[in-house]
């Protein structure tokens, strides 16, 4: 054997034992790590930290996205990091400011709206002044899925920025108890849900099986992988953000809302009389008045798509047989006269052409006609003795 073999094959024998340990006091370390992560559980501490604001511009709304290579967005289920992203977060709200929360669903984040198309930012065009001379400023704090818990939960976070004024927009799409947790949001959020459940006594169930509920396992750094991919996702697409100012991907073409509906009476698996006030969660409006103080909260009911097609005699629209939403406007109403809320119907403040690709999302046009009925009610509410 020559010198040449005896190395190798030493060099061999070595290396199979070294790799061996190496191996082993990497899991060791691998999975001391992740106990240390677990048991001092940082992802909340880490949401709060961001770039947005700092080295970028803030978002003019919560980040959402499906694809972020093509939107400059991305969803994520993490409530601070959302909030850290946001130009709410950019500086103290000042003395010259009327500070004005809008809440609700995809309609108000601007689904196929430009962030400068959005209710909240052709309110902030108008630059309204109250009588004292403050300049009445509206963030937009509205998101997708149409769930009003979820709004409670954004609208919870929201009162630690000072705002005014809420103005929350709902639809009978958003009310119905039986979906009020199908939202994702709420899913990876049990904790905080759970929170508002017994806050404001909601008649929804603390133990719902949608939950994702916290393990020790999932608090791990390979438990929340996810998450923290999310995280730092966020922060990098902020170049692509302050560079381009896109944050929702707009498709040339698009599925119009239907004209033409389905012969069917059915929502949400009831039919004309099973449908009682019990079963929509007007508890989770009543709890959202409580959580704001003595911060007003002005209820719009939002406009939807009135169809003049096939079967519009018995609904009006995909979402809506005319029963049902004659039912919920009827409820709705009482409702607030009961409970004192500022309530104000605009139902059918827009035309059928304003409507896109669903019956409760607008077009540009829609949205600033829409957002002046707003401003007018703002208007109306600031001269109020």
């Amino acid at each position: 054997m020559t010198e040449t073999q005896r190395v190798g094959k030493g060099v061999m024998n070595i290396s199979w034992g070294f790799i061996w340990r190496v191996l082993l006091k990497a899991f060791v370390l691998f999975a001391a790590i992740n106990i240390v992560y677990a048991l001092l559980n940082p992802l909340p501490v880490l949401g709060r930290l961001s770039l947005y604001n700092v080295l970028f511009p803030g978002r003019l709304r919560l980040p959402y996205g499906d694809d972020p290579d093509r939107s400059f967005n991305i969803t994520l289920s993490h409530l601070d990091a959302m909030f850290a992203a946001h130009e709410m977060q950019s500086t103290d709200k000042s003395e010259e400011e009327f500070r004005v929360l809008v809440i609700g669903d995809s309609s108000v984040w601007g689904f196929l709206l430009e962030p400068t198309q959005t209710l909240s930012a052709q309110i902030n065009q108008k630059e309204i002044k109250t009588e004292d001379g403050r300049t009445v400023r509206a963030y937009n704090l509205g998101y997708p899925t149409m769930s009003v818990t979820k709004d409670l939960m954004i609208l919870k976070r929201g009162l630690l920025n000072h705002p005014d004024l809420i103005i929350w927009l709902v639809t009978l799409e958003s009310l119905p108890r039986v979906s009020q947790l199908d939202s994702p949001f709420l899913q990876f959020n049990p904790d905080l849900t759970r929170e508002l459940i017994a806050r404001y006594a909601l008649d929804l169930d603390p133990e719902d099986g949608r939950f994702e509920n916290s393990t020790f396992w999932n608090r791990t750094i390979v438990g929340q992988r996810r998450e923290l991919a999310q995280l730092f996702k966020l922060q990098m697409l902020g170049v692509l953000w302050s560079g381009s100012g896109v944050d929702h991907e707009i498709p040339e073409t698009y599925n119009e809302r239907l004209e033409d509906l389905p012969a069917d009476l059915d929502f949400h698996n009831f039919m004309q009389g099973d449908l009682s006030a019990n079963e929509l969660a007007f508890d989770v409006l009543e709890g959202g008045v409580q959580a704001t103080g003595d911060i007003p909260v002005v209820f719009i009911n939002e406009p939807v798509f009135i169809s003049k097609g096939e079967n519009s005699d018995i609904r009006y629209n995909f979402y809506y047989p005319r029963w049902a939403y004659d039912f919920y406007r009827q409820e709705l109403q009482f409702q607030a006269v009961e409970r004192g809320w500022v309530y104000v119907d605009l139902w059918d403040a827009l035309p059928p052409s304003e409507f896109t690709d669903s019956a409760i999302h607008y077009t540009p046009l829609g949205s600033r006609i829409l957002a002046q009925d707003i401003i007018g009610a703002i208007k109306e509410f600031l001269q109020e003795p």
